[in-house]
């Protein structure tokens, strides 16, 4: 048979093509591939448990698939139920810091009527015009928020089946995949998916111990300084570091309001700091040490997959969007015609050097990841 050789441009228009209606096949099927996507990332990591139940207790393989989901709600729903609590507290206090929020309202007024000459009537006139903009939006604000509650229920409850799914008839959809390609290929589509699952697991176990470590440090800091609620906002800027770059400078912002409601001008500043020091440590110690950098995509095309998967699915999508880089960039790695792409989304590789180690105590030791 004929090979036919394409110009670059045809080949180029293919592509484009191609980019454009999987991005927006990706749109209209967002209530089905989001949670679909997230639910095959959670397999991946249940799949150890549901694979020891099997093996150790003999349990049915969708035995195993029940109780490996609901042990996932239960460590989720504990998670939500102490995030609740906290949240609870910040409730009950809210006329202090209604009260709180006054005061440094009305410092802020005085400080803009010395240093910029505004008064206090023109001020306020600014206010009560963007209270009745607000005001007009009100109804708008509430629809969405109804809209995005029930929208988060039915992702939830998509991602639970989709995830019992994918662990039950897990065989047939590896069998599937194989029988896809040739003969000559599925030794290799194997090999690729052992690979995805073992690095996968490991970077998302990587990721909640990062999350975790983060929580603590923040907690421990942060108490020490005396801030309120410290609890919560250690709890927020450890979930919210799950989004890279723009998670930690949310929890920052989060984080400064309550502190500046609470403490005032001058405990913000040491928050801040404080901020700064753990991304510091989260950035230089713990990412190499617990995520490692085999699945490492680079800050140009994470930044890019975060933006492009916050405009097509919202924060589900900046939450995706790095594993699935990952996903690929395995992939690109091990398909020769594809390894050009792998090398655009990595790191700029190094001289190989030996790994730090950080000893804790004299047995228990943490080994930089490969």
């Amino acid at each position: 048979m004929k090979n036919i050789s394409l110009p670059f441009y045809t080949k180029l228009a293919m592509v484009l093509l191609s980019i454009i209606c999987l991005v927006y096949i990706a749109i209209l099927g967002q209530t089905i591939l989001a949670p679909l996507l997230a639910s095959i990332l959670l397999a991946l990591l249940l799949l150890p448990m549901a694979n020891f139940l099997e093996r150790k207790w003999k349990f049915k393989r969708a035995l195993s698939s029940i109780i490996s989901v609901v042990i996932m709600i239960a460590v989720i729903s504990s998670i939500m139920v102490f995030l609740a609590n906290q949240l609870s507290d910040l409730w009950q206090d809210w006329p202090l810091l209604k009260q709180q929020a006054i005061h440094s309202f009305e410092d802020l007024q005085r400080y803009i009527s010395t240093n910029f000459h505004v008064n206090a009537h023109k001020q306020i006139d600014y206010l009560k015009n963007s209270a009745t903009s607000a005001l007009a939006t009100s109804a708008t604000v509430v629809g969405a928020t109804l809209m995005t509650l029930s929208s988060t229920l039915l992702f939830l409850s998509f991602i639970l089946l989709f995830t019992f799914f994918i662990l039950n008839y897990r065989h047939i959809l590896f069998t599937f995949l194989k029988a896809v390609f040739k003969e000559e290929h599925q030794q290799k589509v194997g090999d690729i998916v052992d690979q995805i699952q073992y690095i996968i697991k490991k970077y998302i176990l990587g990721l909640f111990l990062q999350m975790f470590i983060v929580t603590v440090m923040m907690i421990i800091v942060l108490s020490v300084m005396g801030v309120k609620y410290a609890v919560l906002l250690g709890l927020i800027t450890g979930i919210f570091n799950l989004i890279p770059y723009i998670g930690i400078f949310s929890s920052l912002l989060i984080s400064i309001l309550i502190t500046f409601a609470t403490a005032g001008a001058t405990k913000v500043l040491f928050v801040i700091i404080a901020f700064v020091g753990v991304h510091a440590i989260d950035g230089n110690v713990l990412m190499p040490l617990v995520v490692g950098s085999k699945v490492k995509i680079n800050a140009l095309f994470a930044f890019i997959g975060i933006v492009v998967g916050e405009m097509i699915w919202g924060i589900s999508g900046m939450f995706l969007c790095i594993p699935y880089l990952a996903i690929l960039k395995i992939i690109f790695d091990r398909v020769d015609e594809l390894k050009p792409w792998g090398l655009l989304l990595g790191e700029q590789e190094h001289p190989k050097k030996k790994r730090k180690v950080f000893h804790l105590t004299k047995k228990i030791k943490f080994q930089e990841a490969e």
